[in-house]
């Protein structure tokens, strides 16, 4: 995908916000964007509840998808990186080609508390700010 733009989401534990938002982005760019994502601490898997609300809201499975370390991309060029979480932001590399760095402060759906149907709120919430603002960097990209 030479040319195209690239762009690292990054959070802490790369298994909800930027999973969801690397899918999000993917599907509404029509593999115009190279997107990755990565955490600063990453967990052992994607949370079941990121893969289900992507599947409910936009019918797509995260294939391919799994937590990775920032640090796996630290020596690779990126156009722009975007923290969804402040802690993220505050241990983000420094990437060579001086990215644009974006941050985007959103609470982590994997934290919420409360019963399965408040959780699963937490999470299509999260999914749909993303897209939401996905969708506006979208159109400054365009214009």
């Amino acid at each position: 995908m030479s040319g195209a733009i690239r762009v690292l989401f990054l959070c802490t534990g790369n298994s909800a916000r930027s999973q969801m938002a690397e899918a999000i982005l993917r599907h509404l760019a029509g593999g115009a964007i190279e997107v990755r994502s990565a955490g600063s601490d990453p967990r052992p898997e994607i949370h079941p509840l990121a893969r289900e609300t992507v599947r409910k809201l936009f019918g797509l499975e995260m294939a391919g998808q799994h937590p990775k370390s920032m640090n796996d991309f630290a020596s690779q060029k990126f156009d722009f990186v975007i923290t969804v979480c402040d802690r993220a932001a505050e241990a983000c590399p420094n990437f060579p080609g001086a990215p644009e760095v974006l941050r985007w402060s959103l609470p982590d759906p994997a934290e919420a508390a409360g019963t399965e149907e408040e959780k699963r709120q937490a999470f299509e919430n999260s999914a749909k700010d993303l897209t939401q603002r996905i969708r506006l960097w979208l159109a400054t990209r365009r214009s």
